[in-house]
């Protein structure tokens, strides 16, 4: 690649040129190396200009430059993704003189580039085989970029295998030319290769490289299409909070650098993203802004893109006709050959307006046509299996409709497993657990509750058992799951309530040691409501037995009513939570009547993650001698101040446990290297008097604030370093803001320093919902040690602890509010 030619001597050049009235090669040159470098490193629109300001100037008088810098508009007009425009920029003939010079390739790869964005792949592949021909013969320095190029095309004629190896050559010859803009732009292709062949933590890994890469280079448009392509990784791994932001940096990046066809292709994904939380309005009003700026383009993708969403969400709204105007939009579109990429979601989406109709053999058809489509990607293909098994559900074939949802939900577990990265993993049920909610909805309509419990349980904390279990010493989780679920209530001594949260219904099942009952739940969005609302009021630390009285006690009545006559009072709950419920404390619900008052006052509550880990419980005794160990008063670092009543919160705690058993890592001693080397597995009780952080987007990078190491300055104790350190501990505590988690997973369940205490091995953590105050803690863990001294088991001592506060002599005390006692909940492992 050529370097870009300093400003002060293009200009000098230019002033030359001028005086002569001539343009000399090298300010041709210069002219042309500069509108390139504003291509690649700024803006698209003003490359475009200054190549038309070029060509005007040239006027034809100097042939070889007329066709180098038509050759650069075409490539300026396809960054644009305008291929029309740039194959009538090339539509002549190469003069003869020219045709031996590099501008042959060139010109060839830019023609086979546009007939490939216009989904024309035959007439690509002819060109790209004529510029590789010549590379190859005269013009070695542009092989790389020609096979970069093939490769792009052979990924989008699914030949997967094919395209990889073409990219994996293009980047060794464009290493061997020290060519880094070349080498980011090849990065990024294999990452969108993987992606295709379905490798997404793969595809991450390399597009993180590859968006680095291009950052350094200052390469923004590359920049931007890196950024769309994480999104559609992350999308499809379910992680849809992070698809959002990746698609809306990629497409707010693509619009600042003049990608205007980029740009409304992510913005497409972006109402996509929306759509998958949930979030129907923004999904619609965005789908609908962008599909009539991708018509002003005429970008087919784009369109089909958009009507698939705005059909999708119609047909969620109950809007069946516009619906299916939408979808024949799309269909209309591929059946004109205009658009290929959309076919298979449009045949998808027609089949599900058709069964929505109760047209069950035209829906039929559609699913199979699908299926019967052997390139098609696993995601689609078991949407096409639970489609069918809809239509057979419908047409009273229940036999064939229940093999149908186990054939789709095995191949969602089998891609599942596909994926290595944990963190990834973790979001994968998302992708698929409609299928499991139509399942179980199935299973309930044919009188199965049993059955439909099981089949919850079977999507539950699955990335969190597996890890507990690949310790050889620890029974598999899913082994001791077969323990019945009365036999569970009898052990535990404990009424255990299981929620499911569905998009058209949500269920509850009480399970006490002589029986199991179900319910029927509002659907999500109902709940999702009010837990904000409750949520938002709580953390307001306002009096929510005044002021949000009424929010409080619509869901008691939703959530816990409906088993009222199966708990008995001062008897124990375990709460298996579901979805937004993972972030509700349920000791904070009102229950109505003479004397309204939170449910903490009637019962002792315990969460957990799936029945299976509860029911492995007893296989794995804690320490019998009880020690500490105790980290905390950490030295203040940036962003994080000093806990004035850390040192407190610690000197009441150490106080429950002799010299002899305690271990305590503070000031300068409490750096996360002293944690992990203290060989925390041999302590019954592990306590942390610290800051805390919780990250929404990556969820193990959540942190314990500790002192600064004293060669360095990592400080930051990280929920995936605590994961591979096992522990044995009956109790861990994390006295720290967020320290459960602010993101739930669909199946997993919040996951964050909690979650990473339990995965490590603890038998019980305790951990926040949202910030602690450092006023009311110490007193609040004074009162738990209280309890745990005096033989008390974890969940009744956290509970007699926090009515400490709830039920103060003084009656002005501002800790009576939940938001002081209320955010610690005990988390129960295996």
């Amino acid at each position: 690649m050529r370097c870009v030619i300093s400003l002060s001597l293009f200009f000098l050049l230019l002033t030359e040129s001028c005086s002569r009235g001539t343009y000399s090669s090298a300010y041709l040159q210069a002219t042309h190396d500069q509108i390139l470098w504003t291509l690649r490193h700024d803006d698209a629109d003003k490359a475009l200009r200054d190549v038309n300001g070029a060509l005007v100037r040239l006027a034809g008088k100097n042939l070889e430059w007329t066709w180098r810098l038509k050759v650069l508009k075409a490539q300026v007009l396809l960054t644009k993704s305008d291929s029309q425009e740039a194959l009538s920029v090339l539509r002549e003939p190469l003069p003869a003189s020219l045709v031996a010079t590099d501008i042959s390739v060139r010109k060839a790869m830019m023609e086979g580039i546009a007939h490939r964005q216009a989904q024309q792949f035959p007439e690509s592949e002819k060109n790209l085989a004529e510029a590789e021909q010549f590379a190859r013969a005269s013009h070695p320095q542009l092989l790389g970029d020609v096979l970069n190029a093939r490769g792009a095309l052979e990924v989008d004629q699914k030949k997967f295998s094919r395209g990889e190896m073409t990219f994996e050559q293009a980047l060794t010859l464009v290493r061997q030319a020290r060519d880094r803009g070349g080498e980011a732009s090849v990065l990024n292709n294999l990452a969108r290769v993987a992606m295709s062949r379905e490798h997404f933590d793969e595809a991450i890994d390399r597009a993180h490289v590859a968006l680095d890469l291009s950052r350094s280079l200052g390469l923004k448009p590359l920049s931007a299409t890196v950024l769309g392509n994480l999104g559609w990784s992350y999308f499809e791994l379910g992680d849809f909070e992070n698809a959002l932001d990746f698609y809306g940096k990629g497409a707010q990046a693509s619009s600042a650098s003049g990608l205007s066809g980029y740009s409304a292709y992510w913005f497409s994904d972006v109402a996509t993203a929306y759509l998958a939380l949930r979030e129907y309005a923004p999904a619609e009003e965005l789908a609908r802004t962008t599909l009539t700026r991708a018509h002003e383009l005429k970008n087919a993708q784009t369109i089909t893109l958009c009507n698939n969403t705005l059909a999708e969400i119609m047909l969620i709204t109950g809007r069946l006709s516009e619906a299916g105007q939408y979808n024949q939009e799309a269909l209309k579109m591929e059946e004109e050959g205009q658009d290929k990429f959309g076919t298979i979601d449009s045949l998808l989406m027609a089949g599900h307006i058709a069964d929505a109709k109760k047209r069950f053999s035209d829906a039929e058809n559609f699913f199979r046509r699908v299926l019967g489509d052997p390139t098609v990607d696993t995601r689609r293909r078991w949407e096409a299996e639970a489609g069918l098994a809809q239509v057979w559900d419908g047409e009273g074939k229940f036999v064939e409709a229940e093999r149908q949802y186990l054939k789709a939900i095995n191949m969602i577990e089998q891609a599942r497993r596909s994926v290595n990265h944990d963190e990834l993993r973790l979001s994968f049920l998302s992708s698929g657990i409609a299928v499991y909610g139509e399942y179980i909805d199935f299973l309930i309509r044919r009188g199965r509750p049993a059955d439909a419990l099981n089949q919850a349980e079977l999507s539950r904390a699955r990335t969190l058992s597996e890890g507990l279990s690949s310790n050889e010493q620890i029974e598999s989780p899913r082994a001791a799951s077969r323990v019945p679920p009365q036999q569970l209530a009898q052990r535990l001594h404990a009424t255990l309530l299981v929620y499911w949260v569905g998009e058209k219904h949500s269920y509850l099942w009480a399970v006490t040691p002589s029986k199991t009952k179900y319910f029927t739940l509002p659907p999500a969005a109902e709940i999702d409501r009010l837990i904000k609302s409750y949520r938002e009021l709580t953390l307001k630390s306002g009096d929510l037995l005044q002021s949000a009285a009424s929010t409080g006690e619509k869901l008691y009545a939703s959530l816990v009513e409906p088993a009222k006559n199966l708990i008995l009072p001062s008897s124990r709950v375990i709460l298996l939570p579901d979805a937004s419920l993972y972030g509700l404390n349920f000791e904070t619900l009102i229950v109505p009547g003479l004397r309204p008052h939170f449910w903490i006052e009637d019962v002792t509550v315990t969460t957990a993650s799936s029945l299976s880990l509860l029911a492995s419980a007893p296989t794995r005794a804690p320490p019998k001698e009880k020690n500490l160990l105790l980290v905390g008063d950490a030295l203040p670092v940036p962003e994080f101040g000093p806990l004035p009543q850390a040192p407190a919160e610690m000197q009441k705690i150490e106080q429950y446990f002799p010299e002899s058993r305690r271990a305590i890592l503070k000031g300068t001693q409490a750096t996360p290297s002293s944690y992990l080397g203290s060989k925390p597995g041999r302590f019954s009780y592990l306590h942390f008097v610290t800051h805390g952080t919780a990250s929404r987007a990556r969820p193990l990078e959540s942190a314990v604030i500790l002192s600064k190491e004293p060669a360095g300055d990592a400080y930051k104790l990280y929920a995936r370093d605590i994961v591979r350190h096992r522990l044995n501990a009956n109790l861990v505590t994390i006295s720290a803001c967020n320290g459960s988690g602010t993101r739930a997973y669909s199946g997993e369940g919040l996951v964050g320093l909690s979650w990473a205490f339990l995965r490590a091995g603890a038998h019980n953590v305790i951990g926040a919902l949202w910030e602690v105050s450092d006023a009311s803690t110490p007193q609040l863990m004074d009162a738990l040690y209280s309890e745990l001294s005096q033989g008390k088991d974890p969940a009744t001592a956290l509970r007699d602890a926090k009515l400490t506060l709830l039920h103060s002599a003084d009656s002005d005390s501002v800790f009576k509010k939940p938001f002081y006692w209320a955010p610690f909940q005990l988390y129960a492992g295996s």
